[in-house]
């Protein structure tokens, strides 16, 4: 059970940007049950949009905006290859735009299709919020979630949203993708790293094309070695840094193939259909 801080005075009702964070637990490998990842997510909102990223991603990304120093790369967090979206939800229009980046492509999808809700009439606590559940079936999987209106923002994490109050706790039936609410804060400033242009593309396409990665040596940006922690760090072209033990680099026969297999994107999306 996650403890849930909370970092402000003021009501949420009354203030203007808040930033929501959310461990995430997802399962890669759909062939692998026992595979897990556990990252951490971020929605910033000002009540008019929302931002939905991974946190360790965008620290990196804000320093390095500011430094353009590649050491201040090197020493950021690591986060999973799979989290580098940004899903950005327009309340006003009900729009969502889904960003990535493949290689040197920067990529949106625009979205308008909105889970459709069943709220029961089912009640708990979380770490201490007043919670009541809630069911739909969203791009191919069964979701339930606990929403709070103690905090009066109709949002959650991914594409998620539409309930009388925040998301707290959302699940597939599988377990396979499974958020819960860690922290609360207010901010000064919402998500603002959206890349200029973007080719627009679908869903199915965007899923084609990740499948579809291979590794070469024309992806690396950059190559340093951290002898003190006996690693390789690759740079690659679309931001990602790849950190390699030199044993387990030593013993790649074939890199290519090696590098191609550790890098592609999840078989298990968080969207079936």
């Amino acid at each position: 059970m996650y403890k849930l801080f909370f970092f402000f005075i003021f009501s949420l009702a009354s203030a203007q940007h808040y930033r929501f964070t959310y461990s995430y637990q997802m399962k890669p490998d759909a062939g692998k049950r026992d595979s897990l990842i556990t990252d951490y997510m971020n929605l910033d909102t000002d009540g008019r949009k929302s931002y939905f990223y991974n946190a360790a991603k965008y620290e990196k990304d804000s320093a390095y905006a500011v430094t353009k120093s590649y050491k201040d790369l090197l020493q950021s967090k690591s986060y999973d290859q799979n989290l580098s979206y940004i899903v950005e939800k327009d309340y006003t229009k009900r729009e969502i735009n889904f960003y990535d980046k493949f290689k040197t492509v920067h990529l949106v999808i625009p979205e308008n299709d909105t889970p459709k809700w069943k709220i029961e009439k089912e009640f708990t606590k979380i770490n201490g919020i007043s919670c009541q559940k809630a069911i739909t079936r969203y791009k191919g999987r069964a979701w339930e979630a606990w929403f709070s209106k103690e905090y009066p923002v109709n949002d959650g994490p991914y594409k998620f949203s539409g309930l009388p109050g925040i998301i707290v706790s959302l699940k597939d039936a599988e377990n396979d993708h499974v958020f819960n609410l860690i922290q609360i804060k207010k901010i000064n400033e919402i998500f603002s790293l959206l890349p200029k242009s973007a080719k627009q593309i679908t869903f199915p396409e965007y899923k084609k094309i990740m499948n579809g990665f291979t590794f070469t040596n024309e992806d690396i940006e950059s190559m340093s070695i951290n002898k003190q922690e006996g690693r390789i760090d690759l740079q690659l072209k679309d931001g990602y840094i790849a950190r390699i033990g030199t044993d387990e680099m030593k013993k790649m026969k074939k890199m290519d193939e090696e590098m191609t297999k550790r890098l592609r994107r999840t078989n298990n999306y968080i969207e079936r259909e």
